[in-house]
């Protein structure tokens, strides 16, 4: 566990310094284009994109919650689910988080934050609804495992950053589309330009979903080694998969903070979907009990 952790770190860190790379070359490709070549240019997008991501770093746990029209919950509202969280905190020794709940009934959770010390979980009123203690405690030990490993920074990061490639290649798709692009000694860069534009938000976003998938199986195995019972989790995925997780608001924006696919699964949202098929990860918990 302790070694699948740190390489998903090291993970991280090749995977931000891509992004880096990607709104740099972006940045560069925009300067050759538009800019005559100027390297302020370039470095005046890499330094609008820290600051970018730095607020959202901040702001971006906030934004989720609110986008999904989550509401904080009292020890007194639900002492059931506030026994539990807190229960799974002390036993992954964290701080306990702010408890949110969002009225649909698709039963979800997701967890959000910067670090442990400024987390939270959120469930749905339908998860309450339909699991059993057993299977609601593995659902919410996945999410303080996305807490416990950390996964909440990365995906609040890998998110600013892919909105911003995102941003950039929009600007330069209609600056491309308004501008004469007549003159020839700018037309290699100009063609660049657009393929750019095109692809940097689809690169982006393949490894988003590449590294959320692993994640994903990470905070599984942290469940089934926190709650010493993968059964549990194994079958709230169960139920999940035969009622269906597709949330009555859909959000791309935050679907890969989700525990299971929040969107309709259907269309190109299905072929980019940040999770990885509920059935693998049955048989993975599986394997998990057999070695136990």
């Amino acid at each position: 566990m302790y070694s699948a952790i740190a390489e998903n770190k090291r993970r991280t860190v090749i995977i931000m310094a891509f992004f880096i790379l990607i709104v740099g070359g972006l940045g560069w490709v925009f300067s050759k284009v538009y800019g005559g070549g100027r390297p302020s240019i370039t470095i005046g997008v890499l330094v609008g994109a820290l600051i970018y991501t730095v607020i959202s770093y901040y702001t971006g746990s906030k934004v989720a919650l609110a986008v999904n029209g989550a509401q904080p919950v009292a020890k007194a509202d639900n002492p059931r689910l506030y026994r539990i969280v807190e229960n799974l905190a002390i036993t992954d020794g964290l701080p306990t988080p702010a408890i949110y709940m969002m009225d649909d009934p698709s039963p979800n959770a997701f967890a959000t934050g910067r670090d442990p010390e400024h987390s939270a979980v959120c469930v749905t009123s339908g998860l309450m609804d339909i699991m059993d203690d057993a299977e609601l405690q593995g659902v919410i030990a996945h999410e303080m495992g996305h807490i416990k490993n950390y996964d909440i920074r990365v995906n609040i990061i890998a998110f600013a950053l892919t909105a911003v490639i995102g941003l950039l290649a929009d600007i330069m798709l209609r600056m491309a589309w308004f501008g004469d692009g007549d003159d020839d000694s700018n037309q290699i860069f100009f063609i660049l330009g657009i393929i750019a534009a095109i692809l940097a938000p689809v690169i982006a976003t393949l490894i988003q979903l590449a590294v959320s998938r692993q994640r994903e199986y990470l905070a599984d195995a942290t469940s089934a080694i926190t709650t010493r019972y993968p059964e549990g989790l194994e079958s709230a995925l169960a139920k999940i998969g035969q009622s269906g997780s597709a949330l009555k608001k859909q959000n791309t924006s935050t679907s890969h903070l989700f525990f299971a696919n929040p969107l309709k699964k259907h269309g190109i949202t299905n072929l980019f979907s940040t999770h990885p098929p509920i059935e693998d990860r049955i048989n993975r918990l599986r394997e998990m009990g057999r070695k136990a």
